[in-house]
């Protein structure tokens, strides 16, 4: 795939104006949105992504435009994940509903900021040594062990939320108000500057995320080794995030078999980059430092194919099984 400088602008404006879109829509006039809201913002993204998917097409290929596509429903549906920690650090802080588009918009914005480091890394990683795919797959397969298993045990998504030692430490150092002040994240006081409450919700939101990174910057570059594409998306992944918070906020509880579909799309990544390791091997003690050519390649067209049938699956599942005990507990 060749990338011109042009395009790395492009996707940078397309960034910067949702950005902007969003600050001057929404957080900066803040307010509540209404499910139609939310429903209509989250169409407008993912209509965005598949436009942009098909520019991808027309200019490289149409194994390119798979990648992303992939690639960003793979980060879409790991990002869903991430909701259930946005929430518990929203409820923990209790952030008044009408500040709460800003503050998610503010860490999304630190953490795309944060990935684009992470991608860039794993970008010179992934050129230069190609063993590191194994690390890449053996944690992907660990982290999926670990979904099913909290999945499986029940774990309670309502559970309190614990700051990190990066927010405790912020609090430590820097004064900070006893309660949130509109949506200002700055107070200035009696020739003093506070921080507000509002400020330290978009560093837990912004740092909490890095925690996702660790997986779904691996797993992605299971799909594609273009950081141009891995940075796409996690753009369109991560900023319609915020409204589908809005659209999905009671409807997480229903999604039941989350963990269940998280972890077989892991495992499947995690699988695929190892056997792409194998192909490209050049550690010394595995076949002679040479590639295993008898093991399987899986297509871009496959990825995809997986990916999809897995998120509808689980989402179908998890809908019937939550409507299947909503009835048993009015039958009761």
């Amino acid at each position: 795939m060749v990338i011109h400088p042009w395009a790395w602008g492009i996707l940078a404006l397309v960034a910067i104006g949702l950005i902007v879109i969003d600050f001057l829509g929404h957080a900066r006039n803040p307010h509540p949105p209404t499910a139609v809201e939310a429903a209509r913002w989250t169409l407008f993204y993912v209509g965005l992504a598949a436009l942009f998917g098909v520019g991808i097409w027309l200019t490289n290929g149409w194994l390119y435009a798979q990648e992303f596509y992939a690639g960003w429903a793979m980060e879409w549906s790991l990002s869903v994940d991430n909701l259930f920690v946005f929430i518990l650090i929203l409820k923990a802080f209790r952030v008044p509903r009408e500040n709460q588009q800003k503050a998610l918009l503010l860490g999304i914005i630190i953490a795309l900021l944060l990935r684009l480091v992470f991608i860039l890394l794993g970008a010179a990683l992934v050129s230069r040594f190609s063993w590191v795919f194994f690390i890449f797959g053996l944690w992907l397969l660990w982290t999926a062990f670990s979904q099913v298993y909290e999945t499986a045990r029940g774990s309670d998504e309502d559970e309190e939320y614990h700051e990190s030692g990066f927010i405790r430490a912020v609090r430590r150092v820097l004064p900070i108000t006893d309660g949130f002040i509109g949506n200002r994240m700055l107070f200035r006081h009696g020739g003093r500057t506070y921080i507000t409450p509002m400020l330290v919700v978009v560093l837990a939101l912004g740092s909490a995320d890095l925690m996702f990174a660790f997986d779904s910057i691996p797993a992605i570059f299971g799909i594609t080794q273009q950081a141009f594409l891995v940075f796409a998306c996690n753009v369109f992944a991560l900023m319609g995030l915020r409204q589908l918070f809005f659209l999905v906020d009671a409807l997480l509880s229903k999604l039941v078999y989350l963990g269940y579909g998280l972890g077989v799309i892991l495992s499947f990544i995690g699988v695929k980059l190892i056997l792409e390791a194998l192909h490209a091997n050049t550690l010394p003690f595995i076949n002679g430092g040479s590639g295993v050519e008898w093991a399987p390649e899986i297509s871009v067209s496959v990825s995809l194919g997986v990916i999809v049938v897995t998120l509808a699956v689980t989402v179908v599942a998890s809908l019937i099984r939550s409507a299947m005990d909503e009835g048993d507990a009015h039958g009761n």
